[in-house]
């Protein structure tokens, strides 16, 4: 699990990439986005049932080199997103103004994966 500071700045990096950039919800469309290597930062929620669903993300995410980070609830998530109901994950495609706070996480996440 990663620190809360990381989580937020993830939900703050969908939030500016939904308004300046271009995100993609839900677990199928994160799939795609991360096999045609259009993701940029995928999030899912650790809150999902059943867990399934979003099980393969990391592993997708790792082998395609997409940073990928688990946040504790699917409600955040959906909020952080804008739409109003929980989402199991968001994918941002096109960064917008959120480029350098995506780079940012991406470089804290490669540091945790080192320990």
């Amino acid at each position: 699990m990663v620190s809360r500071e990381l989580m937020d700045k993830s939900f703050e990096a969908i939030e500016i990439a939904k308004s300046s950039g271009k995100i993609k919800k839900g677990t199928n469309e994160v799939t795609k986005s991360i096999e045609r290597q259009t993701a940029k930062l995928v999030v899912y929620a650790k809150d999902v049932s059943p867990p399934e669903v979003v099980m393969h993300l990391p592993l997708l995410g790792k082998e395609k080199k997409v940073p990928v980070i688990e946040v504790s609830s699917k409600e955040e998530l959906g909020v952080a997103a804008g739409i109003g109901i929980s989402t199991a994950s968001v994918a941002i495609v096109k960064t917008g103004k959120a480029k350098k706070l995506i780079k940012e996480i991406a470089t804290e996440l490669s540091k945790e994966d080192g320990k």
